[in-house]
């Protein structure tokens, strides 16, 4: 049985887009896997850029509203991972059963030049492969273990 993730930010431009592309390529046929905001901005060029840097193509994502999916999908985990999303919990944990909280700076908000930015980008993917790796680790020993 696959398990049905999401992972929700405020604008689902970046973090959780990183994410969404992460775990379709480290999770197999384990997961299925979506993302979305309080509200949807659009996939940043930025985002796009660094996953293709690690070699996951995740253009063919778009940005949607986690709330589209209320009352149409029970998921069986939902990934917070900013704190503006994280003032909308209440709403989330509505639509799983288990609410966990990943929070990473906003990319978005990096401030200097276009090379500052995007290593801001960078920083911010690896932090989240990193989180998802040990994620995917604990839930398959959690999984051996049942």
């Amino acid at each position: 049985m696959r398990k049905k993730v999401i992972f929700v930010c405020n604008g689902n431009s970046a973090r959780s887009q990183m994410a969404e592309g992460f775990l379709r390529k480290l999770g197999g046929d384990r997961y299925d896997v979506y993302s979305g905001g309080m509200v949807a901005r659009g996939i940043h060029p930025m985002t796009i850029q660094v996953m293709r840097e690690v070699g996951i193509d995740i253009s063919g994502q778009y940005s949607k509203v986690a709330l589209e999916y209320y009352s149409k999908i029970v998921f069986d985990v939902a990934v917070i991972v900013c704190r503006k999303a994280e003032d909308d919990c209440p709403k989330i944990a509505g639509m799983t059963r288990n609410v966990q909280r990943w929070i990473f700076d906003d990319p978005l908000r990096a401030q200097g030049t276009e090379e500052e930015k995007l290593a801001k980008f960078k920083e911010v993917r690896n932090q989240v492969e990193a989180r998802l790796k040990l994620w995917l680790a604990e839930d398959m020993e959690a999984d051996l273990a049942s």
